[in-house]
């Protein structure tokens, strides 16, 4: 039998060695129309960066080498020009330009795929390329070793375009990224692709998203790069990396089918439309295994996995049947990790396939053990089922084991409760007793068993705040550092304590950090009597890092000083430094321990946080602005986020009267909800400015801090009927004009919760929890038999010489 194998790399010289292996005495002629028939693709930009600086490493077999081992007749730098089907012949073309005829009994396609190369104006001006074989990467090596390339653009936010950008900018030069998309990495979803900008953006690469290139322009200081939008950016170079075309020209040209892609069309056996042709590799289309419709998939071990199946139906007659691949994909970006298999959502979504979706933030191992680092998890997966659909995954280690789980899972038609079911080689170097796997199939499993109602990140922007309750079970610390427009907050811990305030007319939206305690906070509310529950998937570290960039009209609630302040982390003087480290704590944990550390040390000493949370940079840029401390550095690398924060004198941003600080004093008289209401929020405002904050609270301004449930006391007669005259706490205040029985008070209420307001109750809380200081009159609790049990525990009991203490150091003493 006479093989004939059009090109090499991956398909090609798979398909040669294993007809090779199958059949001694076969006659196997293998043309490429390069000067190399395998190398390593996927290196490339590695080889450009200087990570890979040996050339000869690139090359997997020479011809030489790869002739005499697997006895093939290697032909490089012979271009086939045409296939005869009916003859069953094909036409080579040397290096010298002479023709000549070969015949074959079987025939394999492995042209692979073209880059994508658009008639824009300019585009073939010196100084832009593409990357897709040696010859490209030698020509861009050149360009770079000239030594005037300071800025390049990379035109496509693909696998290989963010590569492409992380060796330019290891080489020192300034990478501006473009994309026509609102995202890079099509191949995942929003959700999953804004983590990458957030990465990108913390390395220093401009980010140029929604934009589209119209034309270039070569001038005497480099190129100019115009867009659709107006804007122009000058480079000194242009990497071209916006997608790839099959390499279909022999096959339409022999009359072979190609499908709706272009691509060839092949049968289960990867036979074409010709029984003696065969096809493999990014020239190939073929139904993707979970749509059934036809699709290019242009990855390595695809093609490798069709070369060994095509060499066996050739060989030994179609007996081998080709699965198909779902799109099992890797790349590093800077320090990032990003993988994708299956169908991400928005595809799904395309395709009219119902399914649910969840997001998952875990540890890589465990959290104790040095070097834990997070790791995001989307999964998508059927409505009824529980069929897999596909996983995408952002990290910094451990991503590709648990993406190939999550592969192996869809490829055998797996459910999401078959991730429970993996087992998990298991110690904390290397995973959690729950790996995050388990955890996502965990949470999935909670959604189709109604256990948990997910919402998502994108319905906030579009849901009337005024319908619904948006609840954050973060703690006080949490929220007070960044939250959600219109959500209210109560501590997971304090949520049962603490239902009275929580409407029971509206859809209650829940949310925390990263979506665990959401989900314990629905599970309690929903066993309280609050049917209609949803807790936001991922939680708030999702949501907010998707709507920064989508939704740039949106005001950043935190700094935007995500960026290397110090990418050496170096201090210029000796200033004393606590180290902390604050490693595989999830937030708020990494701020809570910085404010911890703060507190310790002494004014102009210095806390260096280490941290694995990402969130961490903009979190602690944001904690120094609410706090006055100043804010050094800033460094993040290989998952590892370093801030350095040095105490300042937090008395500099109080209010100062003849060098001496000044606080505020209250005195409620009243108990008037409305007066009561506008205590609460002059004491809450007073308390964020700083310094000490009193509310003395007299006679009938002791029924605003009365305990809901109270112990049993003993009193006298007049003690006894105050207690039945006045109200038995703040929930039964009355407004001082328009009660109208009770409804107006009823009506201020309700009106509060539609327009987001916080109720009394909840700012009370807010200002024990800010530092105010409450204090009861003892000579009122006297007369009114009202006994201190019967107050909130936080209260303490003064007499009027307290008061006038306190009223002394206060520059504000309001009588309400």
């Amino acid at each position: 039998m006479k093989y004939l194998i059009i090109g090499g790399v991956a398909g090609g010289a798979t398909t040669a060695a294993r007809i090779r292996r199958n059949d001694e005495q076969a006659e196997v002629i293998l043309f490429e129309k390069g000067k190399y028939i395998s190398y390593a693709n996927c290196g490339l930009p590695y080889y450009i960066g200087g990570v890979i600086q040996d050339r000869e490493k690139l090359f997997v077999q020479t011809p030489e080498i790869f002739g005499k081992r697997f006895n093939v007749d290697v032909r490089t730098e012979s271009e086939v020009i045409s296939i005869d089907l009916a003859q069953k012949t094909v036409s080579v073309q040397d290096n010298k330009g002479e023709k000549y005829i070969e015949s074959y009994d079987k025939l394999l396609l492995s042209p692979g795929a073209v880059p994508v190369r658009p008639p824009l104006p300019g585009i073939d001006s010196i100084g832009i390329f593409t990357l897709r074989n040696v010859d490209d990467t030698d020509n861009i090596k050149a360009y770079l070793q000239s030594g005037k390339v300071k800025k390049a653009v990379v035109a496509g936010g693909g696998f290989i375009g963010l590569e492409m950008a992380e060796n330019l900018h290891h080489n020192g030069i300034s990478v501006s990224v473009v994309e026509m998309a609102d995202q890079v990495m099509a191949p995942v979803d929003y959700s999953t692709a804004a983590l990458i900008h957030d990465h990108l953006l913390q390395k220093g690469v401009e980010l140029l998203l929604n934009e589209s290139v119209t034309s270039f322009e070569r001038t005497d200081s480099g190129l100019k790069v115009n867009f659709k939008s107006g804007r122009i950016v000058s480079t000194d170079m242009v990497i071209l990396s916006i997608g790839v075309r099959p390499n279909n020209t022999l096959a339409v040209n022999a009359g072979l089918k190609t499908g709706e892609r272009g691509g060839i069309t092949v049968n289960k056996y990867l036979q074409t439309s010709d029984k003696n042709v065969y096809a493999v590799g990014d020239a190939v289309e073929y139904p993707h295994p979970l749509t059934g419709k036809p699709w290019m998939n242009f990855l390595a071990v695809p093609a490798n996995r069709q070369g060994r199946i095509a060499a066996d139906n050739m060989t030994k007659g179609n007996k081998v049947i080709y699965e198909g691949a779902i799109g099992t994909a890797i790349a590093k970006v800077f320090d990032l990790t990003v993988a994708t298999t299956g169908l991400p959502a928005k595809r799904l979504k395309q395709e009219g396939i119902p399914y649910y979706s969840s997001i998952t933030h875990s540890g890589s191992n465990a959290g104790y053990y040095p070097g834990a680092v997070p790791m995001s998890i989307k999964i998508t997966f059927n409505r009824n089922s529980g069929k897999l659909y596909g996983a995408q995954i952002v990290g910094y280690q451990g991503v590709d084991k648990r993406i190939d789980q999550f592969a192996q899972v869809i490829k055998h038609n797996g459910t999401v409760y078959d991730l429970i079911k993996l087992e998990h080689a298991y110690a904390p170097p290397f995973s959690s007793a729950k790996d995050p796997v388990a955890i996502a199939g965990y949470v999935a499993g909670n959604i189709l068993e109604n256990k948990m109602e997910p919402f998502y990140w994108r319905e906030l922007k579009d849901l009337d705040r005024n319908k619904i309750t948006l609840l954050d079970v973060r703690t006080a610390d949490e929220f007070a550092l960044c939250s959600i427009e219109g959500a209210r907050n109560i501590p997971l811990d304090e949520l049962r304590d603490r239902l009275d305030e929580i409407p029971q007319d509206k859809p209650i939206y829940v949310y925390c950090a990263v979506g665990l305690r959401g989900y314990l906070a629905s599970c309690i509310l929903r066993g309280n009597g609050w049917n209609d529950v949803k807790n936001l998937s991922g939680g708030y570290k999702t949501y907010n890092s998707s709507i920064r960039s989508l939704y740039p009209e949106t005001p950043a609630c935190t700094s935007d000083s995500i960026r290397d302040i110090d990418t050496q982390g170096t201090q210029k003087n000796f200033v004393k430094t606590l180290t902390v480290d604050a490693c595989g704590l999830q937030c708020p944990g990494p701020i809570l321990k910085l404010k911890k550390s703060i507190d310790e040390i002494s004014i102009g000493e210095q806390v260096e946080l280490i941290s694995t949370d990402p969130g961490f940079l903009r979190d602690s840029s944001a904690w120094c602005n609410q706090t006055g401390h100043k804010l050094i550095s800033q460094t993040g690398k290989e998952g590892k986020f370093i801030s350095i924060i040095e105490k300042n004198n937090k008395k500099s941003a109080v209010a100062l009267i003849d060098g001496k600080t000044k606080g505020k004093t209250f005195i409620l008289f009243s108990d008037d909800l409305d007066k009561a209401l506008a205590t609460f929020v002059l004491a809450n405002g007073a308390a964020a400015t700083g310094g000490q904050v009193t509310v003395f609270f007299t006679f009938w301004g002791l029924n605003v801090i009365k305990k809901e449930t109270k112990p049993k006391v003993k009193k006298d007669i007049f003690g006894t009927m105050f207690g039945c005259m006045l109200p038995s706490s703040s929930l039964k205040l009355k407004l001082s004009k328009m009660n109208m029985g009770g409804l107006g008070k009823r009506m201020m209420r309700f009106l509060m919760s539609k327009k987001g307001v916080d109720s009394l109750e909840s700012m009370r809380r807010q200002a024990l929890e800010n530092g105010v200081e409450f204090i009861a009159c003892q000579m009122s609790m006297d007369v009114m038999g009202i006994h201190p049990e019967e107050l909130l525990d936080e209260v303490t009991v003064g007499g009027v010489a307290t008061y006038m203490s306190k009223a002394e150091e206060s520059n504000v003493n309001l009588f309400i």
